[in-house]
């Protein structure tokens, strides 16, 4: 719901694109050099308190995007956001990875991200346009209430973790003497590939903090989009995992991990494309459908980092991987506003297809295929 207009928000207080890409490189980069932390804590304590602090830290974000009179008061709201987003989706992603078989894991994380990118990603926007519409168009009074909404819904997702989840811990850590450097360190000794995996993870979520915190702005100042074809593009980009979240994810468990990632990376670089040179709100649509397959690649990414390490490691793992994630997406946020504001936006889009053609997929190729390597562990039983 308030995807379209997030960016749009902080540039309408006050904020140059510049500006905006510090607040979203201040955000990132302190939620990634605590992921390592709540990474080794879930290891240690279990997910389910860790997932409520990163709710509760998301409730204060909202309030504070809702309140906030300047872009400055947007500094506090980013970093509470990054902060709940990633411990949140951390403790998500720590249940989802021990809690499914190899052969199954991308076709359930799949479901999964239908169902949330999915169904709740076209009712959003749609809903969210209609919002600030009713309030005065894409300013500041007309996307405001849209975190008051959100922060009652947040809310009421706090209460249902708290009542539903329980608090399995599949790691050994709980009993054992505490020594963070000491388990981290054992992380590297047992793991497949893991350093390798770090550069190639790191640059499959750039467009975290490159493509998406612009791709809105782009569309409005650039393109002149309003709020439904912002909100078109966002239904768009949530329909493809709708419609191709299952099968594509079947597909990987059946042919594989790595030939997936390299069917849809031309699609998500089309979407770049097709953005810079949309010349009418229909292709601004189209290139919204195609970087839905952003989140799908995020999918099967997920499926071969959870497929590296051991269940009673996979805490400490993932926030490693969030750790050098979201450094690398921090500096490529700042160093994108300043493309934008010194050499021109469409490069910054440009910057993002190069470094994955040219870095990632290389690096990809000389990777083992994680498809049943998950260290003969069984991962049949929650």
């Amino acid at each position: 719901m308030v995807l379209p207009y997030q960016s749009i928000y902080t540039v309408s207080l006050g904020a140059t694109v510049t500006q905006l890409g510090i607040v979203n490189s201040i955000g990132m980069g302190i939620a990634g050099l605590l992921s390592p932390l709540s990474g080794w804590l879930i290891d240690r304590i279990g997910t389910k308190t860790i997932y409520l602090i990163g709710i509760g830290l998301l409730v204060i974000s909202y309030l504070t995007y809702g309140v906030a009179q300047s872009w400055i008061i947007i500094i506090i709201a980013m970093v509470t956001y990054w902060l709940g987003h990633t411990t949140s989706i951390h403790s998500c992603a720590t249940v989802c990875g021990n809690s499914l078989a190899s052969e199954d894991r991308a076709t359930g994380m799949g479901f999964c991200e239908t169902l949330a990118a999915g169904l709740l990603g076209i009712a959003g926007p749609m809903l969210g346009a209609l919002l600030v519409t009713t309030f005065g168009g894409v300013n500041v009074s007309g996307i405001r209430p849209l975190f008051f909404v959100c922060f009652v819904v947040t809310i009421a997702t706090f209460f249902l973790i708290l009542t539903q989840l329980s608090n399995r811990k599949w790691g050994s850590l709980a009993g054992s003497r505490t020594s963070l450097f000491r388990d981290f360190s054992q992380l590297f000794k047992q793991g497949h590939s893991l350093r390798r995996w770090l550069v190639i993870t790191s640059i499959s979520y750039l467009p975290m903090g490159m493509v998406l915190p612009f791709s809105q702005v782009f569309a409005h100042e650039v393109k002149g989009a309003e709020q439904y074809v912002l909100a078109a593009m966002v239904t768009g980009f949530a329909l493809t995992p709708l419609v191709l979240g299952i099968p594509l994810g079947r597909l990987a468990d059946k042919i594989g991990r790595k030939k997936v990632l390299y069917l849809m990376a031309p699609l998500f670089w089309a979407s770049n494309l097709v953005l810079i040179w949309a010349p009418s709100p229909e292709f601004l649509i189209a290139a919204g459908g195609l970087q839905g397959f952003f989140y799908i690649c995020l999918v099967v990414t997920g499926a071969m980092t959870f497929e590296l390490v051991p269940p009673a490691q996979m805490g400490r793992w993932l926030g490693m991987t969030r750790f050098f994630r979201l450094l690398l997406g921090a500096g490529s946020a700042f160093i994108a506003g300043v493309i934008w504001d010194n050499i021109g936006p469409q490069y910054v889009f440009l910057t993002v297809i190069g470094l994955d053609l040219f870095i990632r997929i290389p690096l990809l190729i000389g990777m083992p295929e994680t498809l049943g390597l998950r260290m003969g562990t069984d991962t049949n039983n929650l």
